[in-house]
């Protein structure tokens, strides 16, 4: 099940897409967002996000 990315908890650093190793991860509006598509579900990002924005769908 690929990662989601919370809106409220997400404060744009751009940490999760610098290690995403297949880009599915791009800048949204207000907060990142990954694409379920590409995601392969590796878990990379999750444990560079500084506030825990990233969790399992």
């Amino acid at each position: 099940m690929p990662r989601i990315i919370n809106p409220e908890l997400c404060v744009a650093c751009g940490s999760c897409a610098d290690v995403c190793p297949v880009s599915a991860i791009s800048a949204g509006d207000a907060a990142y967002q990954i694409n379920a598509d590409e995601c392969i579900d590796c878990g990379a990002c999750e444990g560079t996000c500084p506030n825990g924005a990233i969790s399992e769908a």
